[in-house]
């Protein structure tokens, strides 16, 4: 089964080997990476690994800043994708923790079903679990608390990424999952679940509402699949990558609002760590390669020297007491209870 991951970058180089290595674990077989504006020898790693065959590595062909729509149209003309079996467009950020079977993308897709041509995985979002310090270790390792599965930020629905196998009537890929056309038959339209082998829902099926375009109620949908999302890291990772999305600050207030709806730790879910044995075997494969090996380091080096050259700014300095000292309660919880009158009692301490 031939299964391609699509992914676009920018300055994930400390990541890269370990995102590379957990999906060549779960079974995926080929890569397709685009990258745009690299400072931390991301592209660098990425060309070195592709001269050795392990990825392809194309440079983003957006000519605005619709960077991953781009890349996502371009990625149907090349070959690793027009003859994938399953095509799997995921972020650096996000491990795909199958709990299926021996815990690949195989054993997902027989447990939902043969007949299926695309199933969709709701994310949980890991916190930052307290970490303020980058060490170039498996991000899986590091981080285990997240919100509540079924709810996130006061809502039962929760986003999804996809895969999506190749006979699914597709008229263009999206971030988090396919479209086809509305004029489909009804007869037509894919065989399409979530990570528990159910239909999806018919409106998220169809894209009725914009609202819900990506996303549907989570509970009860990850019996055989969780999307971890570790959106934030380390405090120093998730800074510099703040700089990376957001470079003038200058006489702006900084808004915590994405930091703390992702820094809910009221729930402990270390089932990923299943796969470190086997992550690490393959980790150490990777970097038994020494140009490899010197390109991660490389990249480990320039997202340091980053966070130093950030945190000598005084506009950062605050920004890391802003994010370290932000209630772990989301904004929109925290409005609801105040609504009701318990704030006071339900405030974190």
């Amino acid at each position: 089964m031939r299964i391609t991951a699509v992914t676009c970058v920018k300055n994930e180089g400390p990541f890269l080997l370990e995102w590379i290595a957990y999906n060549r674990v779960i079974g995926v077989t080929d890569f397709l990476f685009y990258s745009n504006d690299c400072s931390d020898g991301t592209d660098r790693l990425l060309d070195t690994l592709a001269d050795r065959g392990l990825v392809q590595h194309l440079p983003n062909p957006a000519q605005g800043r619709n960077y991953q729509m781009e890349a996502l149209k371009d990625a149907r003309k090349h070959n690793v994708v027009a003859n994938a079996d399953w095509v799997w467009i995921a972020d650096v950020d996000e491990f795909l923790n199958i709990h299926a079977g021996d815990h690949t993308i195989p054993a997902l897709i027989a447990a939902c079903g043969a007949e299926r041509q695309a199933i969709s995985v709701n994310f949980q979002f890991f916190a930052n679990d307290d970490i303020d310090a980058f060490v170039d270790e498996p991000v899986i390792a590091q981080f285990t608390r997240c919100h509540n599965p079924d709810l996130w930020c006061g809502e039962s629905a929760v986003e999804v990424k996809s895969l999506v196998r190749q006979d699914f009537p597709l008229q263009y890929y999206g971030a988090h999952r396919p479209f086809f056309k509305g004029n489909l038959a009804k007869k037509k339209h894919p065989s399409w679940s979530d990570a528990s082998g159910r239909d999806v829902p018919h409106r998220f099926l169809v894209a009725a509402n914009p609202r819900r375009i990506r996303k549907f109620p989570a509970r009860g949908s990850r019996a055989f699949a969780t999307l971890n999302h570790y959106a934030l890291r380390s405090l120093d990772s998730y800074l510099v990558k703040n700089d990376r999305g957001d470079v003038n600050r200058e006489n702006r207030a900084f808004d915590d609002t994405y930091w703390r709806e992702r820094n809910d730790p009221a729930w402990q879910d270390p089932s990923i760590q299943r796969m470190l044995p086997a992550l690490e075997a393959e980790l150490a494969r990777l970097k038994s390669d020494p140009e490899i090996a010197a390109c991660h380091t490389e990249a480990v080096q320039l997202h340091l020297a980053k966070r130093d050259e950030l945190m000598a700014q005084p506009t950062y300095q605050e920004m890391r007491r802003q994010l370290k000292h932000a209630s772990k309660m989301p904004p929109q919880e925290e409005a609801l209870l105040r609504d009701l009158g318990l704030m006071d009692e339900a405030a974190p301490a």
